[in-house]
């Protein structure tokens, strides 16, 4: 039997959209969405009519979530750089054994840290808040933290307190909170 390249293309296409339209289908609930919801049959889940004389601005939490994930992004490039200089350097025959193993070891401290930060960030949003950022750089933690109630010198010091716990390499902790106060 004789196809030719479009055919397969087509076929191939077309089995991913049967098989991706089956499962939002079946799926139970729907896929969350940080924007307003567009699909809605209530109206007042979705839009807010501010009140007259209420001169209080309110920013959306959406809105901030997404400057955390430009701030994630950021970090990934520049590590993934980083990673993607100490794995040519492993992989060039123009280095020594022992700047290959240097090499190495850097690429497995950066992925420790990676893991950590991710942990760190899962285990702010345990004790609460909706968003969290952490970042590391040679001992010092800077914690971002999305809170909707405002900040206060006891929740930093809490968050500073679980971090020095938490990090054993952690010399210096800085917190800052954004979001609505």
């Amino acid at each position: 039997m004789r196809t030719n390249k479009r055919t397969v293309w087509f076929l191939t296409l077309m089995s991913l959209v049967a098989v991706i339209s089956i499962y939002y289908i079946k799926e139970k609930a729907p896929m969350p969405f940080d924007g307003i919801s567009i699909f809605s049959s209530d109206m007042t889940e979705t839009a807010e009519v501010p009140k007259k004389g209420s001169s209080d601005k309110q920013t959306p939490v959406f809105a901030t979530s997404y400057l955390f994930e430009e701030m994630r992004m950021e970090v990934r490039d520049e590590r993934s750089k980083k990673s993607e200089q100490l794995n040519a350097k492993m992989t060039s025959p123009d280095y020594t054994a022992e700047e290959k193993n240097e090499a190495f070891e850097e690429m497995s401290e950066l992925n420790k840290r990676d893991s950590a930060e991710a942990l760190l960030e899962l285990q702010i949003k345990a004790l609460g808040y909706p968003e969290a950022f952490v970042r590391t750089e040679d001992g010092d933690v800077k914690v971002t933290v999305l809170s909707t109630e405002g900040h206060s010198k006891q929740l930093a010091d809490e968050i500073t307190q679980y971090v020095l716990a938490s990090w054993d390499d952690a010399k210096k902790v800085q917190v800052d909170f954004t979001g609505n106060q």
